[in-house]
């Protein structure tokens, strides 16, 4: 399934951005989540939950999707 997710500033980390998802209940769930599942970023495996996601970078979350950034104008 692929979506995009909507932002009103610069940036979104990782962690928030699962979190927004609904694949983790809270933020501090993350660095759990990705110690557990394969998270690419721009075809990139990415295990920090603070990575900064920009408009325009692909996220592609083990068995839920791609997920691309968009800026809200």
């Amino acid at each position: 399934m692929e979506q995009t997710v909507q932002i009103n500033s610069e940036f979104i980390t990782l962690g928030q951005l699962l979190k927004e998802l609904g694949v983790i209940p809270t933020g501090g769930a993350a660095k759990w989540y990705l110690q557990d599942f394969p998270v690419m970023i721009n075809d990139e495996e990415e295990t920090r939950r603070g990575k900064k996601l920009f408009p325009g970078d692909k996220v592609d979350i083990n068995d839920f999707g791609v997920v691309t950034i968009e800026k809200d104008v």
